[in-house]
């Protein structure tokens, strides 16, 4: 049977309209970056010079923060210590869009907190340092944890589990969630960590990885058939609808417990880092499920979310335009893609082209009928870059620059025939007569405009020239102009 093509759009659509209660071990994570310089000389291990370090939102608490990038909404509970850390993942949280967050303080113990030191150049990770107290919550603080938890079950599509055995996740409070949860007909996703599974008995999912699966089933699990094998058992003792496990570059096998197995094989990347790729998978699973996917579906999903998470640094959390980028083949993904529409995305975007250390060109224009002599201009400025960036002038400001007739196309339909050019990599639209503010915003490294213009003439040369950057004019093509080609159209004389 053919693979069912995955509608993303409709199912993205579906996502952004389900929430998730998403309960467990929330951590604080840092990571030191630098170039290691030498060997210690009093232990046979490399030094790292550091360099930068950032601090993301750990554990449960980055499985929250992919639903949330993914476009769901999520409820996320947890358990904080009084302290610094606690303090610093809270304040993360509350300034989240998409995570509404509920977090029990337990005065007697610490944060959670991980601190990875990396070899910036190789991605390698030399150290972990933990502060942790990986006990179970005390009865006060269990009860506390039920507290929050049962009331928000009304208010999910689907209930997710993140177990990291730091305490938050109980035998009493999962016992509590899951029966509240099926009562109430919500599914219950697992991402296990205790090897007794009869704990988690009556999930929907329980998403171990090969390592987890093989301990609790006591199997060596190294192909998808022996986890077939493995599995029946366990599911009867769980009493789950399916176990799926997670294999790294080896993909993820999914045995339901009714109907043959599924097993998706992992996307082609080159790794950077594996850290929170499980918390990525979970979050792609239940925010597919909560929107009605089927298992196979959300096992495509869940493994393109994973490709993209272990092509970053750091805990990293996955964005729908990504997975969509990921998900459908080059060929069909829309020119859309291309043209800036959400607050912040031009950031983004220039933040990872200047992570790559990739060279950003910029040009600007009405193109409102695209002619031979604009494509010269854009390949021409495409060349000088690795990443090209079009200003694009609003119909406003159109209107204002060329006449009330003008533009014969709207911003949109204008934005996406260039997008749909291979020379431009990114589409702008902005709303004043000049697009200084925007070269501001970019401060790229070539501004290109045609050679109808002089050095002191292109608008943002002093921005650019100043940054250390070059102007760079194009010959332009004798015989094109969207005026004349306007007012032909319009039956005017040629």
């Amino acid at each position: 049977m053919a693979t069912p093509i995955l509608d993303f759009d409709a199912l993205a659509q579906a996502i952004a309209g389900r929430t998730v209660l998403c309960i467990g071990d929330i951590m604080l994570d840092e990571f030191v970056y630098g170039e290691v310089s030498r060997i210690s000389p009093e232990a046979p291990t490399p030094v790292i010079a550091a360099q930068r370090s950032e601090i993301h939102i750990g554990g449960a608490g980055n499985v929250a923060r992919n639903i949330a990038s993914l476009g769901a909404s999520c409820i996320f509970v947890g358990l904080v210590g009084e302290d610094e850390a606690g303090r610093q993942l809270a304040s993360a949280l509350a300034d989240h869009a998409g995570i509404e967050s509920a977090l029990v303080c337990d005065p007697s113990r610490p944060t959670t907190r991980k601190v990875r030191f990396v070899s910036e150049h190789f991605s390698t990770h030399m150290l972990r340092a933990d502060w942790e107290q990986a006990q179970a919550a005390s009865d006060e603080v269990e009860a506390r944890l039920s507290e929050a938890i049962l009331p928000q079950i009304a208010r999910a599509d689907i209930v997710l589990l993140s177990d990291y055995a730091k305490g938050v996740l109980t035998a009493r409070v999962i016992r509590h969630t899951i029966d509240a949860a099926r009562k109430a007909g919500k599914p219950v996703i697992v991402d296990p960590k205790s090897l007794n599974w009869a704990i988690y008995r009556g999930a929907t999912l329980l998403t171990p990885n090969r390592k987890e699966f093989a301990e609790a089933t006591r199997s060596r699990a190294d192909t998808p058939q022996s986890i077939v094998d493995a599995s029946e058992d366990v599911m009867r003792l769980a009493d789950c609808e399916a176990i799926l496990v997670t294999q790294g570059e080896h993909g993820m096998t999914l045995v339901p417990r009714h109907g043959g197995a599924i097993h998706v094989p992992a996307f082609p990347v080159k790794v950077r880092d594996v850290s929170g790729a499980g918390d990525t998978v979970a979050a792609a699973l239940a925010v597919s499920i909560a929107a009605g996917a089927d298992w196979d579906t959300a096992l495509r999903m869940a493994s393109a979310a994973a490709a993209v998470a272990v092509g970053k640094q750091g805990t990293a959390s996955v964005s729908a335009a990504e997975l969509r980028r990921k998900i459908l083949p080059h060929a069909t993904l829309a020119a859309e893609e291309k043209v800036v529409s959400a607050p912040g995305q031009l950031e983004a975007q220039l933040a990872e082209w200047k992570r790559e250390g990739l060279r950003i060109g910029f040009t600007n224009g009405c193109f409102d009928i695209l002619h031979p002599g604009h494509v010269k201009v854009l390949t021409a400025a495409r060349a000088a870059c690795d990443r090209l960036i079009v200003g694009l002038n609003s119909d406003a400001s159109v209107r204002r620059l060329k006449g009330a007739d003008r533009p014969v196309q709207d911003e949109l339909a204008r934005a996406e025939v260039l997008a749909a050019l291979e020379a431009v990599d990114l589409v702008v639209i902005f709303e004043d007569d000049t697009p200084i503010d925007l070269i501001r915003r970019i401060t790229p490294s070539v501004l290109v405009k045609g050679g109808d213009y002089t050095r002191e003439q292109v608008v943002g040369h002093e921005v650019v020239e100043a940054a250390g950057g070059t102007v760079v004019l194009v010959d332009i093509l004798k015989g094109f102009s969207t005026t004349a080609l306007v007012h032909r159209a319009r039956g005017g004389a040629s």
